[in-house]
C-alpha cells in the first residue's frame, strides 16, 4: 500500500494536535512514529487509519482520496496499547477470525504458527479474561498479524510487556514484517525500538514531524536539536559553545578541533551522545575532567553523571561500573564524535562527516 499524506492537521477546539504535514509512507516498509507523549502520533495512526477525519490536508491510498472515508471501509489492521480482544471467542477463535473471513484453507497451521512466536500456544482454548494483560496484548498482536491487511498500525504494542519479552517480540516482529508484504507504521517513545525496527523513523515533537527518512540515516544526521533529543536515550548532552579559530570553542579553554561550514554564527551548541563519551584516552581525545553527581545501572550499562567544567555530562558505559558520589573522575572524547548545531539549533556538522 502508498499511503501519502498531503497538508494532514488535526484541531480540536482551540488546540492543535498536529500541524499541517507532509508525508509518504514507503511502500511495504516499517515506518516508526518515534516521540514522547503527546508528540501526535496517536492522532496521525488515527487520521492514516480513518478513524477520524483530518481538518484540513488530504490521505491518498495507492493515489484515490480517502479522505473521510470510515475505517469500516479500508482494509487496516491496528493495535493499540490497550489490548482489544473478543472476550467471548477463544483465544484460537480471536486469531483465527480473520483467517475464516479470508476462508483461507491451512487456518489451524497459521494460528499455531503466529501463536508460537509470540509465545501464546499454551493459551490457545482459554478466553482472554483468563489471560495476563501482557498475554493478552500478545492475542490482539496475533489477530492483527493474521488479518494480513495491506496497512497495519501498532500504537505502542510492546508498552505493557515485561522488559525479557518486550526485547524477544521486537526481534520476533521485525522478521515477521519482514516476511509479510504489508506497510507497517509503528508508534515508539523509545528510541532504541526505532533502531531496532529499522526501515524509516518520522520524529514527531509537539504535533509535527520533524524529519522522516531511513532510520539509520535520521539517526546519524539529525537535522536539528530537537530531532538529537528526542532521538537519543539518554537524551544528547548538549554544551553550549562557540565558533573558534580550528572549531568549537567551550568554557575552560576546551577547544574541539573540526572543520565548520562557511556560513555559521558565532554561537555554536555542541552535541555528545552519551555512547561516545569513554573512561581510556585515545589518541586525539579531548580530555574533560569531572565528579561523580550519580551513577544508574541500567541492564548492561551504566549511565554515571558527571559535572565538569563545560556542564553536566551523561556517560553511557558497557558493563556494570560502581562510582563513589563526588569522586574524580576524567571522561574522554574524541573531537570526530561531536555534532555542532548553530544558534537556531540546525545541523552544522555530524559525525564523520561536515555539512555544506
Amino acid at each position: 500500500m502508498e499511503l501519502t499524506l498531503e497538508r494532514v492537521g488535526k484541531v480540536v477546539g482551540p488546540e492543535t494536535h498536529l500541524y499541517p504535514l507532509d508525508l509518504r509512507l514507503a511502500p511495504g516498509a516499517v515506518t516508526v512514529l518515534l516521540g514522547a507523549t503527546q508528540a501526535g502520533k496517536t492522532t496521525l495512526m488515527r487520521l492514516m487509519a480513518g478513524l477520524d477525519k483530518p481538518t484540513h490536508g488530504q490521505v491518498h491510498v495507492d493515489r484515490k482520496n480517502v479522505t473521510g472515508m470510515p475505517v469500516r471501509k479500508r482494509n487496516v489492521a491496528m493495535v493499540y496499547q490497550q489490548f482489544i480482544n473478543y472476550p467471548s471467542m477463544s483465544v484460537y477463535d480471536n486469531i483465527a477470525s480473520p483467517l475464516k473471513l479470508r476462508r483461507e484453507k491451512n487456518i489451524a497451521g497459521r494460528v499455531q504458527e503466529l501463536a508460537a512466536k509470540l509465545h501464546i500456544e499454551p493459551f490457545l482454548s482459554r478466553l482472554p479474561a483468563e489471560l495476563s494483560g501482557g498475554q493478552q496484548q500478545r492475542v490482539a498482536l496475533a489477530r492483527a498479524l493474521a488479518k494480513a491487511a495491506p496497512l497495519m498500525l501498532l500504537d505502542e504494542p510492546l508498552v505493557n510487556l515485561d522488559y525479557k519479552l518486550r526485547e524477544e517480540l521486537r526481534d520476533e516482529l521485525t522478521q515477521l514484517f519482514a516476511a509479510g508484504d504489508s506497510t507497517v507504521v509503528y508508534a515508539t517513545t523509545e528510541p532504541t525500538e526505532a533502531l531496532l525496527l529499522g526501515g524509516y523513523t518520522a520524529v514527531m515533537d509537539a504535533g509535527e514531524v520533524l524529519q522522516y527518512g531511513p532510520t539509520a540515516e535520521v539517526f546519524h544526521r539529525p537535522r536539528s536539536i530537537r530531532v538529537a533529543r528526542a532521538f537519543s536515550d539518554p537524551p544528547m548532552n548538549l554544551l553550549a559553545g562557540n565558533a573558534g579559530p580550528t572549531g568549537v570553542s567551550l568554557p575552560a579553554g576546551v577547544q574541539f578541533t573540526v572543520t565548520l561550514p562557511p556560513t555559521h554564527g558565532a554561537t555554536l551548541t555542541l552535541g555528545v551522545r552519551a555512547s561516545a563519551l569513554h573512561l581510556q584516552s585515545r589518541p586525539g581525545d579531548v580530555a574533560l575532567p569531572g565528579t561523580v553527581e550519580l551513577a544508574e545501572i541500567s541492564g548492561s550499562d551504566t549511565f554515571v553523571h558527571v559535572q565538569t567544567p563545560v556542564g553536566e555530562l551523561v556517560a553511557q558505559l558497557t558493563g556494570v561500573h560502581f562510582f563513589d558520589l563526588g569522586a574524580p573522575l576524567t571522561l574522554y572524547l574524541s573531537p570526530g564524535q561531536v555534532y555542532v548545531f548553530d544558534a537556531d539549533g540546525e545541523l552544522l556538522v555530524a559525525p564523520g562527516k561536515e555539512l555544506t
